[in-house]
């Protein structure tokens, strides 16, 4: 019964995922987006950690090829793989958590565009990070948004749908 139980729940996990990676294909404004809870709610709810990293970069790419693939990516990729590692590392995904997971993406995302399209200079790094950081209020909404809604709406449907009456 508890496998069955697992099973369902991780159903469950993958449906809310998809819908999440649906709305990432829906007009949004820039950086608000799903992918951060995504990988913060995969790593909390599978089990395996193959399945836990494999759906959220799996989701992030197969949406990038609808949306476009940039030099920029590797960063990307690189910032959600650290977002991976501290969802793993937390055993309560909190509102620290969500935070500390857009500051990591902030830093290692425009770090890339420093490196690919600014001068290598302090000048050069000081001004990436100052155009960004309206950005950053985008990454920081959609993250809290999309964590809360992933991890809120499994735990209702767990609560209000899997439990016996």
């Amino acid at each position: 019964m508890k496998t069955l139980l697992a099973n369902k729940e991780q159903k469950i996990a993958l449906g809310l995922i998809l819908l999440a990676v649906a709305t990432r294909l829906l007009p949004h404004p820039p950086n608000f987006a799903p992918i951060t809870g995504i990988a913060l709610f995969a790593a909390a709810r599978f089990q395996g950690k193959y399945l836990a990293v494999l759906i959220p970069f799996l989701s992030l790419f197969l949406t990038d090829l609808l949306l476009g693939l940039s030099a920029i990516t590797w960063f990307v990729y690189a910032g959600f793989g650290l977002i991976l590692l501290l969802g793993f590392q937390t055993k309560k995904t909190r509102i620290t958590t969500v935070l500390l997971s857009s500051v990591l993406f902030f830093v290692v995302s425009n770090l890339g565009v420093w490196v690919l399209h600014y001068p290598l200079t302090l000048e050069g790094l000081t001004a990436c990070f100052t155009l960004a950081i309206p950005f950053f209020t985008n990454t920081l909404l959609g993250d809290l948004v999309y964590t809360g809604v992933l991890f809120f709406s499994f735990s209702s449907i767990k609560q209000y749908v899997l439990q016996p009456r």
